[in-house]
């Protein structure tokens, strides 16, 4: 009995060894390894990943899932947002699913041990994941690259004033011109030269035959001299007439109809209600730098000093593909099947950034179609969706691996979203590819860490500078990756909660007090119900933040157009 048990665990054991040699060779395929340095990788296998028999169509088709555990925070039950809550909302199983969890850190690797880690903290045949900081700025470095030919010049290119709204300048914005090019009134009413009273007259070429007086208008060529002692009706925007130094204002004057003399109700100061030329700029002057967003202020200062076209930097351009056999594109989920939540909204949060996107291509689980359309596509990003993780019908990373492509980030130490991908599809001069999880929020998680500092460097536009806010609520934690956190801002006192306008009063920073987040729920990797009420997200580190303290802020890309009350999502 001993020695049938004893090699009843041999063959086991032997088994066990042989799959994972067998895993080794597979994903050895996958990107150019060597034996001695492992590629970083994102990828799970499906069987060490929990919640897979959760997902929609699980039990129809075997395909691996991104779903992450993700820690929940607890509201504040004394909170005036939450007394205006019937109930909390009920968990779903993705919110069951991200109940926080402290497995014990290996001392030597800070990895937790698991089903999917080895004794040297490395999941099974790939190596460590990239920080969330790391890939982020990977990104940006890679978007800065692929912005430039392989001459180094950046690209540009020169667009009617018509088209040239949200590109970047390629090129500093100089005046042709002084601003303004001579001397204007700035206000209706009359030119005078000298001290007053002054002499009303008609401007030089108006009607005689007229008992009406128009003055000095706009548009016209430079009028005849004023003599000293003379005033004559001027209008917005008219050239100064020689030798006159002040400008009146039509309700600070007033006519003798008798003696024909103009008279000053206040003052009359040199050169008042007089823009005088170059007041803005002279010609020469830099205006905009290069990598300034082109928004309509810019286009109306680039007309003002002379410019018909700008030379800019082309928006980068991006096709989107849609992967998975278990999406609709219409009508109610049913026999496995759910709608497709990424191909409506992946295309508009692209543009949001500054792209131009192509209609998105749905795929399938089509290995070929996948590998024809990656070969083929001429965009300067390609963003895939789901099908980065390791199941049977995930193919991107073998087909990247097949058609020779740079993996630059497998895997980001963020939840949710820690499957996705950064890769150039031809090494130095090649578009490039994000690959997105399949499910929403993690979608989203990739698009703010990979895609936007990306298509930021490609589009010519500087990284912003990040800001933190308080955090109302505490915001729970991964025991090693970092989180991202759907948050609304308001204002108000962060230490009790109370609103002080923001938000929930009707208006964006419309209140008084200091500015603080609020946390929102429905947070897990497959919801966007959260996300879609948010302004930000949190990016919470390690270990969580606690209520008081500040987080660092990610902006939405439309953060200042939501009117949004949090309600029932805190």
């Amino acid at each position: 009995m001993v020695s049938s048990g004893l090699a009843a665990r041999a063959a086991e054991e032997e088994g066990a060894a042989e799959e994972e040699r067998a895993v080794e060779q597979a994903l050895a395929l996958v990107g150019s390894r060597t034996s001695s340095e492992p590629r970083p990788t994102g990828r799970h296998h499906a069987a060490d990943r929990p919640g897979v028999a959760d997902r929609p169509g699980a039990a129809d088709r075997p395909r691996s899932t991104e779903t992450e555990p993700e820690p929940e925070p607890e509201p504040d039950p004394s909170s005036s947002v939450q007394s205006r809550c019937s109930a909390k909302p009920p968990h779903s199983a993705d919110e069951a699913e991200a109940a926080p969890r402290s497995p014990a850190l290996d001392p030597n690797t800070d990895a937790a041990p698991g089903p999917d880690r080895n004794r040297h903290g490395r999941r099974h045949g790939h190596g460590p994941t990239t920080s969330w900081r790391e890939a982020r700025a990977l990104a940006a470095r890679s978007g800065r690259s692929g912005q430039s030919g392989r001459a180094g010049a950046v690209r540009a290119g020169r667009l009617p004033l018509g088209q040239a709204l949200g590109h970047v300048l390629a090129e500093p914005l100089v005046a042709l011109t002084d601003l303004p090019p001579f001397d204007t009134s700035a206000m209706d009413g009359w030119v005078v030269s000298g001290p007053g009273p002054w002499s009303v007259r008609k401007a030089a070429g108006a009607d005689a035959g007229s008992n009406r007086d128009l003055g000095i208008l706009a548009g016209r060529s430079a009028p005849a001299t004023l003599p000293d002692g003379d005033a004559v009706r001027i209008a917005t925007g008219a050239r100064i007439p020689a030798d006159a130094n002040a400008v009146i204002r039509s309700e600070h004057a007033r006519v003798d109809e008798a003696t024909g003399l103009l008279h000053a109700k206040h003052q009359v100061l040199p050169g008042q209600d007089i823009r005088p030329r170059g007041q803005e700029c002279r010609a020469g002057d830099q205006l905009m730098p290069a990598g300034a967003l082109v928004t309509p202020a810019v286009l109306g200062l680039a007309a003002a000093a002379g410019y018909d076209a700008l030379v800019v930097v082309p928006r980068p351009r991006v096709d989107v593909l849609v992967l998975g056999d278990e999406l609709l594109t219409a009508g109610l989920p049913h026999d496995g099947l759910i709608r497709d939540a990424l191909g409506p909204m992946i295309g508009p949060w692209l543009r949001a950034l500054g792209a131009e996107v192509s209609a998105p291509q749905r795929l399938g689980d089509d290995e070929a179609a996948l590998r024809r359309a990656l070969t083929t596509s001429d965009a300067d990003l390609v963003v895939t969706t789901g099908g980065t993780a390791a199941g049977p019908v995930d193919h991107v990373h073998p087909v990247l691996a097949e058609i020779g492509a740079e993996l630059l980030v497998d895997g980001v130490a963020v939840r949710p979203g820690h499957p996705m991908l950064l890769a150039r599809l031809k090494k130095s001069d090649g578009p490039y590819l994000v690959g997105l999880p399949g499910n929403p929020l993690a979608a989203v998680s990739g698009l703010l860490t990979l895609a936007e500092p990306l298509l930021r460097g490609l589009a010519g536009r500087e990284a912003e500078a990040p800001y933190r806010v308080v955090a109302r609520d505490e915001v729970q934690g991964h025991p090693h990756d970092t989180r991202l956190v759907p948050v609304v801002h308001q204002a108000g006192s962060a230490a009790d909660g109370r609103s002080g306008g923001g938000y929930g009063s009707g208006g964006a920073g419309t209140g008084s007090g200091a500015e603080y987040v609020v946390p929102l729920h429905y947070s897990g990797p497959a919801m966007l119900r959260g996300i879609a009420a948010a302004d930000g997200l949190a990016v919470v580190p390690p270990g969580g933040v606690r209520s008081g303290t500040e987080v660092e802020i990610l902006d939405l890309p439309w953060a200042s157009a939501m009117p949004w009350t949090e309600g029932c999502f805190t």
